[in-house]
């Protein structure tokens, strides 16, 4: 038992210094994204109330991972995260084809970020048949999950997407989720009028497909957001309730 307890204690000790180097690592590479000229100037000055350092951090992303901006809107994550995870990493650029067909200029958004960051590669496959070129360690949505369930779309869509990305990640990896949240027990009533989503719904269905719940994050969660507005109202908008989930996939 002594010398268990022994060999445990030097294991600790060799890798705690190690995992701390690799974190400082990571929130360096974090803070150089956030605070690169190149950025756009829209970009920054949603810094404070989107929060992406503190949120990057808390994805647990790094340089030299494989990372897939699930519909990436307008760029703003994927360029934040072309930088965190630097030439020796990669970002597939997800924006959907039924997005593009919708409203052209998300497809001129995708090419713009792709042109300016070599480590982007820019993906426009429709929902309905999600195919990544490999397995990444993260996979990173926001403000669009509740997009699944808008009448536009299959019934199934939410279940499809979800064994899709469930598949594409490694084991292991993470899958960081945040939206606009709905109010507690609405389920999906509001997805679609609202563009928000009960997240308890969001847990379940991800569970479901096989993610494991690891922890939420408090950053943009407001007390004070009624949750009865369209999050684009301008009375709410940019300060909704919002949650931010991390799941895993086992090992």
């Amino acid at each position: 038992m002594k010398l268990l307890h022994t060999v445990a204690i030097c294991a600790l000790l060799i890798s705690g210094p190690a995992n701390a180097g690799s974190s400082a690592r990571a929130r360096k590479a974090v803070a150089a994204a956030i605070s690169d000229p190149a950025r756009p100037a829209d970009d920054v000055k949603r810094d404070e109330a989107r929060k992406p350092g503190a949120i990057l951090e808390f994805a647990r992303v790094k340089p030299g991972d494989t990372v897939i901006d699930f519909i990436m809107g307008g760029g703003y994550f994927s360029r934040l995260l072309a930088r965190t995870v630097g030439p020796k990493g990669k970002v597939y650029a997800y924006q959907p084809a039924e997005f593009i067909a919708f409203r052209a200029q998300y497809g001129t958004d995708q090419k713009t970020v792709a042109d300016a960051y070599p480590n982007v590669v820019a993906l426009n496959g429709p929902l309905g048949a999600l195919a990544f070129p490999e397995s990444a360690d993260l996979i990173f949505t926001a403000q669009n999950y509740h997009d699944m369930h808008i009448a536009a779309f299959p019934e199934n869509l939410a279940a499809t997407v979800d064994a899709a990305l469930f598949k594409a990640l490694k084991p292991g990896g993470v899958l960081l989720v945040i939206d606009h949240a709905a109010a507690a027990g609405s389920g999906t009533r509001d997805s679609n009028a609202l563009h928000r989503i009960d997240p308890a719904v969001v847990r379940t269905e991800l569970e479901k497909a096989g993610f494991k719940f690891e922890s939420e994050s408090p950053l943009l969660r407001n007390a004070s957001d009624p949750h009865t507005l369209l999050v684009f109202d301008p009375a709410i908008r940019g300060k909704t309730d919002q949650f931010i989930y991390r799941f895993r996939k086992p090992r």
